[in-house]
């Protein structure tokens, strides 16, 4: 697989992890403990794409690595959250274990390619 195929599927991949987080994040009691907890989650959850995304139409080496690091972060940020709300119990153990195994899939991912810079 070329670095370009490998960055659609990624980047078609962080669009399918988005579209999940947002999925739970509305599945999420209404009280005010899970607002502050899905506004977090999707904001991060979603932001892992959006950055990498950008990384790919970066203009230069320094501007691709910052982006992916920002991508990076925002993958740790989400594992957290996701690992809040399985101990608090607001989503079933199992219905959180496919989307903490690609968040931390991710998380791994994004760590590989940034120290790769």
């Amino acid at each position: 697989m070329t670095n370009k195929e490998f960055a659609k599927v990624l980047e078609k991949r962080t669009i399918t992890f988005a579209i999940k987080i947002l999925k739970l994040s509305g599945s999420l009691p209404n009280t005010p403990e899970a607002l502050v907890l899905r506004n977090q989650l999707s904001k991060s959850g979603t932001s892992i794409g959006a950055n990498y995304r950008e990384a790919n139409r970066s203009r230069s080496t320094k501007d691709f690595s910052n982006k992916l690091k920002i991508s990076l972060a925002e993958a740790s940020e989400t594992d957290y959250w996701l690992e809040i709300i399985e101990e608090l119990g607001f989503v079933e153990s199992k219905n959180l274990k496919e989307i903490r195994n690609e968040a931390k899939e991710l998380l791994a991912l994004f760590t590989s390619i940034v120290n790769k810079f």
